[in-house]
């Protein structure tokens, strides 16, 4: 049985630690990248069905993640994740078909039900 694939991209350890547990939990098979690289060599490998990821990352930002993951799969499922106040970012974003957003710190209940609603896990 294949689990659906999910791919958290965050600068931050803490939170794709937090992040992969709740996941791993619920069912998913989880991926973690730190930058833009990672992220995207994980596309392309995995073809992961549901991307977490995070805009403030050094190096090649969210935007900029998110439009060279179109072009690898133009189907991806994208939720974003900001900082607080970043509204041109998240315009842009969705602008680029990302799912929805949501502002750090954020409610895990909130992100754990917008990925079960994104990518309803298959019964087994």
């Amino acid at each position: 049985m294949l689990k659906e694939k999910i791919l958290i991209v965050d600068d931050q350890y803490g939170i794709r630690i937090l992040l992969n547990e709740v996941f791993q939990k619920e069912g998913y098979q989880t991926f973690q990248a730190a930058n833009g690289f990672q992220a995207l060599e994980i596309v392309d490998k995995h073809s992961p069905d549901l991307v977490l990821l995070d805009m403030k990352i050094p190096g090649m930002d969210g935007i900029e993640i998110l439009k060279r993951m179109r072009v690898v799969d133009q189907d991806i499922r994208v939720i974003i994740m900001t900082a607080y106040g970043e509204l041109d970012m998240i315009q842009e974003a969705k602008d680029l078909g990302a799912l929805t957003h949501f502002a750090k710190p954020f409610d895990i209940d909130e992100i754990r039900g917008a990925v079960k609603k994104y990518l309803p896990l298959k019964a087994n």
